[in-house]
């Protein structure tokens, strides 16, 4: 019978070939990677005050982006029966997307930083989107996807931690209690000057 497959040849020498050989480069072209470290961003906050600092600081960060998200759902919701409230929809975008063009147009004025504050006008801005769509009888689109996709905000919102603290772990500032006491009650975070 023949022989198929492969065989194994016996050495003829009797010393074992070491395990510990480290690959060596063999020239400026070659790089030794040994160092390769991964980070996930994602991961689940330790405490629900951890968890709320993320979702304030996701808000921040990815504010414009959670907001497109949702604006993106419901957009697509009206295109089919409310002709009329994707028009209102249109027209209060273009009216907010203008507002933002106009703080970033005159960055030092007062009257548009100081005196008016951008969180109430966005804000006015958003109440008179959702009258118009419940006037023009798509509040029921609005309630479906606020319900659908402000779950997926707050969820991306908390597990979403890509920040490196000075000691190299991610998320150790959120281990810092909100508000630190010792023990006679005074804060210690005040600083007199």
């Amino acid at each position: 019978m023949a022989n198929f497959g492969t065989t194994q040849r016996i050495p003829t020498s009797s010393t074992p070939s070491s395990n510990t050989d480290t690959y060596e480069p063999k020239g400026p072209h070659e790089k030794l990677y040994t160092n390769i470290k991964l980070y996930c961003p994602i991961n689940i906050p330790l405490t629900s005050e951890a968890a709320g600092i993320r979702i304030i600081r996701n808000m921040g960060i990815f504010g414009l982006y959670y907001t497109l998200f949702v604006w993106i759902i419901l957009f697509i919701t009206l295109i089919p029966q409310r002709e009329v409230s994707l028009i209102l929809l249109v027209i209060m975008t273009y009216v907010t997307t203008l507002y933002c063009l106009l703080l970033r147009a005159f960055p030092n004025s007062v009257l548009l930083h100081r005196i008016i504050d951008k969180r109430v006008v966005l804000g006015l801005l958003a109440f008179a989107t959702a009258l118009q769509l419940i006037l023009t009888e798509a509040g029921i689109h609005l309630a479906l996807t606020l319900a659908c996709s402000v779950p997926v905000v707050l969820v991306h919102a908390v597990l979403w931690a890509s920040f490196e603290v000075e000691d190299g772990s991610a998320g150790a500032g959120e281990l810092v209690p909100l508000a630190s006491h010792n023990e006679s009650g005074a804060d210690e975070n005040l600083d007199v000057v």
